[in-house]
């Protein structure tokens, strides 16, 4: 190679300038145009002729290089970076109605007599990402974070091939300040391949294509982005200076000649009614294409109108998202497991033959109880209908009854505790068979699971089968016992290293002042989730006043049911319950609450909320306690006195029942920026 290396500076810089003109092209005919000009052996060549040049005079290394794609050092956090412009978030349709609804409200503040058009796109489910231009080259990149400000995630963003580091063609000359918007997305060829390496190395899978972006775009090590094969479509443009465009079809075709890869399944519209038979066929079609995709967007086509309509804080009112139903699919219950909760309820589930279910492999299913599988008898063997419940959780919903053999097995609830053998008895007023044994290892287990999870006291690093190695191990015996783990007694635990140690017991340190809610909710009393715990936590401040309360002190408190009541009473009435409390004292967890100012702002006083589908910034509960600590209130179903849908990713039949209602729905970004009142 040293043969091939330029002797002067100036010569060097030629050489080099021609290579990555030439890497850039062949990157954006294979990355972005999937048409492929040169063999993989000759790009390789020509790409270690542009690493030696670069070796060899280090002056000449820029940041836009294509050898800069492979990933730098770990970064230690993601900074913070504003938008120029907002991202703003699209408002939903889920029918032909709701498509009509938006296209009258255009028409009646455009005064139109003549048909409006539109684009229409695909929806990517993806993770947004904005990315700014100076003078032709990639300066910066930040996902979408709350709309104002995202994370800065430029040095992951280089590694993605189908992005330009350097604007090309003609109008790349013109361009100034640029900011344009897109979808960063993985495709499913990749997101299975990945799942599959995963599987090999004894990993947890991941959920589904759009998770495994989000996921790969925010790892701390740009290296691990590099490895996991990412893509983005253009679609928008911020900030755009040195071009004047008339039409959003125009913006799309422009991005294109700047080398951004614009997904080419758009069409332009001027009848809405044939916009909703578009989208109704895309939703039959949608897992045909190569990425996933939740939905169609539809937009105002002419920019001038677009102005002239505006947006509301949240949305533009020139655009709106039209989102597909959830997907079912068919396959065949394998066999049903039984497993041991916390609570010791014992809960059927079906494995089930591989199959594709909104934007995931499935190969479980929830069956609930006993009485589930009864009512719709439910057979080992069986052809069955499944859906993920709220577009999250796989769920067995029929049973196709005209595909059966004869040889599909019924089945029977167990009368023993798979893990302990004791008895599993089902009390009257209850649906699910229980362990009566105490002393069971799978209540310990999942109750430890339960104490050390994020909603808990959120000891990261303390996974399932850490605590299930350390159980075994004989180095903890409940939860007070992980305060006094060691390095040493950890290190006991194979494939744990000094360094993981180090962290986990930082990390059970930091629990410490978790506070009162918290562990109300970590020591898993029972009806006691998430909201109770704080409603008590913030009547009571001290674990001891409340170990003291009787029902009725608790029945006077507004959230609190006789179910709780009752439940709280009991559990402090157990010595052993007592004990460990102590114990957890002593070793210098807080088991108080600091009060909360009364002076603190309630912008959301009379606002009630729904939250459905998968929050990526916070989980559910964390969006209810903020909801909850600025005077606002968190409902289970929607009705008409609901004031916001929360809708998070892979949403389900809540955004229907509103759109029936005419509930406001609201994303996550949308979301942050209503509980975020200092923005």
């Amino acid at each position: 190679m040293s043969g091939d290396i330029p002797q002067t500076m100036q010569a060097a810089a030629e050489a080099a300038e021609e290579l990555r003109r030439k890497l850039n092209h062949h990157n954006y005919q294979y990355y972005v145009l999937d048409q492929p000009e040169l063999a993989d052996d000759e790009y390789d060549r020509l790409m270690q002729q542009l690493i030696a040049i670069e070796a060899a005079f280090p002056a000449l290394i820029t940041p836009h290089s294509p050898t800069r794609r492979v990933g730098g050092a770990p970064a230690e956090g993601f900074g913070r970076i504003a938008h120029l412009t907002p991202m703003l978030s699209l408002g939903n349709a889920f029918s032909p109605d709701g498509l009509l609804a938006f296209h009258q409200r255009v028409v009646n503040v455009l005064g139109a007599t003549e048909p409006v058009e539109y684009v229409v796109e695909h929806k990517i489910d993806g993770l947004a990402i904005n990315l700014v231009y100076e003078q032709g080259l990639l300066v910066r990149a930040a996902t979408r974070g709350d709309g104002i400000e995202g994370e800065d995630v430029t040095a992951n963003i280089r590694t993605i091939k189908s992005i330009p580091l350097r604007l090309q063609g003609e109008a790349a000359a013109a361009a100034g300040l640029l900011e344009v918007r897109g979808e960063v997305y993985m495709a499913r060829t990749e997101f299975e391949r990945l799942n599959k390496l995963r599987e090999q190395n004894g990993e947890p899978l991941l959920a589904n294509p759009r998770n495994a972006a989000a996921g790969s775009l925010r790892q701390l090590d740009p290296q691990v982005t590099a490895e996991r094969t990412l893509a983005v479509f253009i679609y928008g443009m911020g900030v755009h200076e040195g071009v004047e465009l008339a039409t959003h079809a125009q913006t799309l075709a422009y991005l294109q000649t700047l080398g951004f890869k614009v997904n080419q399944c758009y069409r332009v519209f001027s009848d809405i009614e044939e916009i909703a038979g578009y989208c109704q066929s895309w939703a039959a079609k949608r897992s045909d294409l190569p990425y996933e995709i939740d939905g169609l967007v539809i937009k105002v086509n002419d920019l001038a109108s677009q102005k002239l309509l505006g947006a509301t804080a949240k949305d533009p009112r020139w655009a709106i998202a039209f989102k597909f139903p959830a997907e079912q699919s068919t396959t065949v219950i394998r066999d049903i497991m039984i497993s041991v909760g916390r609570t010791g309820a014992l809960t059927p589930t079906a494995l089930l033959e591989p199959v594709r279910l909104a934007g995931s492999t499935v190969s479980r299913a929830t069956l609930h109880n006993e009485d589930y599988i009864q009512q719709k008898d439910i057979r080992i063997g069986d052809t069955v209908v499944i859906h993920k419940a709220g577009d999250v959780i796989p769920e067995v919903v029929a049973v196709v009854t005209a595909n059966r053999t004869g040889a599909e097995q019924p089945f029977v609830m167990p009368a023993y505790c798979p893990e302990c053998g004791s008895p599993a008895v089902r009390l009257e007023e209850e649906s699910a068979r229980k362990c009566i044994n105490p002393d069971c290892p799978a209540l310990l287990r999942e109750g430890l699971i339960h104490f050390v999870s994020r909603d808990a006291m959120n000891i990261d690093g303390l996974g399932p089968a850490l605590l299930t190695s350390l159980l075994a191990a004989g180095l903890i015996k409940d939860a007070a016992d992980l305060y006094q783990l060691t390095a040493d007694k950890i290190l006991q635990i194979e494939r744990t290293g000094e360094k993981s140690a180090a962290n986990l017991l930082n990390s059970i340190e930091n629990s410490k002042t978790a506070g009162l809610a918290r562990l109300l909710f970590g020591l898993g009393i029972r009806y006691v989730g998430v909201k109770a715990a704080a409603v008590l936590a913030r009547h009571f401040g001290d674990i001891h006043a409340l170990a003291r309360a009787q029902v009725e002190d608790l029945l006077r408190l507004e959230e609190i049911g006789a179910k709780i009541a009752e439940s709280v009473v009991r559990y402090f009435a157990v010595p052993a319950n007592l004990a460990l409390i102590k114990k957890l004292q002593a070793l210098g967890v807080k088991t108080t609450q600091d009060r909360a100012a009364s002076d603190i702002p309630q912008p959301l006083a009379g606002l009630t909320f729904v939250l459905t589908g998968t929050l990526t910034g916070m989980t559910r509960n964390e969006a209810a306690a903020k909801i909850e600590a600025l005077g606002g209130k968190v409902a289970g179903s929607v009705s008409k006195k609901t004031s916001y849908v929360v809708a998070g990713a892979e949403a389900g039949s809540k955004l229907a029942k509103a759109g029936q209602l005419g509930v406001k729905i609201i994303d996550e970004a949308e979301f942050s920026l209503l509980v975020s009142p200092e923005l």
